[in-house]
């Protein structure tokens, strides 16, 4: 019986401090192993770690998927290869400055047919529209930027666009750059980090009920005290993984 007790309260220990994660799904697997990926974005596996993202997200093939502003589409074209031809991927990110000179990178991955299911939503971050509400919604390593000055947005009308997308009862996955613990949020984003204390309470108020985290990105050894971008951190930041989900 005391050894019965000792392993329900060390499986209980793990769950509650992050260490149990669920091992992937032979769609996530696949998806990772996609051979169309670039090896820009393989080399950076073992530091972003895909697979373990994808998992907590609970992506599954036939899916709907939002990725916000997406970047060079590193999560998007995992995301596109785990749905499925049955699933969707909408990226969601800002038109292209009329300066531009190369289209973007994510306008390139959707023209691609492995990647069909990918529908680019370029009406702006600000004031997007989805076509059908979806099962995750996901944003990395950028929803700190949206508080910054520079890019005037309206960040309750933004987390109520969000909301608005998601299927009652899915998920909104944050991942992002950690401050230190009480730090402001600084509009001036020199550091491009937030504490993760201000994104649940940002994202409770909207109506979003907090649903557990990840640890597996989250590292000790960063002071919190330097820019991302910073030689040497970047790529090794400490970083949250929050889920929050939709009421149903």
């Amino acid at each position: 019986m005391r050894s019965k007790i000792l392993l329900a309260a060390a499986a209980v220990l793990a769950l509650s401090t992050g260490m149990a994660e669920a091992a992937p799904s032979a769609a996530v697997v696949a998806a990772v192993a996609d051979k169309g990926r670039p090896e820009a974005d393989t080399k950076r596996d073992a530091d972003r770690k895909p697979a373990e993202m994808m998992e907590f997200a609970g992506v599954k093939p036939g899916d709907k998927v939002a990725d916000f502003i997406p970047g060079g589409g590193y999560f998007t074209r995992i995301f596109a290869k785990t749905v499925g031809p049955k699933g969707k991927v909408y990226a969601v990110t800002n038109p292209p400055p009329a300066t531009a000179t190369t289209p973007p990178a994510i306008l390139g991955i959707a023209a691609d047919p492995q990647y069909g299911n990918i529908t680019v939503v370029s009406t702006g971050i600000g004031s997007f529209a989805l076509p059908e509400q979806v099962d995750v919604f996901w944003t990395s390593q950028n929803y700190h930027d949206l508080f910054a000055r520079a890019r005037n947005i309206d960040i309750a009308k933004v987390d109520k666009l969000i909301f608005d997308s998601i299927k009652p009862g899915g998920v909104f996955i944050v991942l992002d750059h950690a401050a230190a613990a009480g730090a402001p949020i600084d509009p001036d984003d020199k550091l491009h980090r937030i504490d993760p204390a201000a994104v649940r309470k940002q994202l409770e108020s909207s109506g979003f009920k907090y649903d557990g985290e990840s640890t597996v990105l989250r590292n000790p050894a960063d002071d919190h005290t330097k820019p991302v971008f910073d030689p040497s951190i970047r790529g090794h930041t400490d970083q949250f993984v929050y889920k929050f989900r939709k009421p149903k």
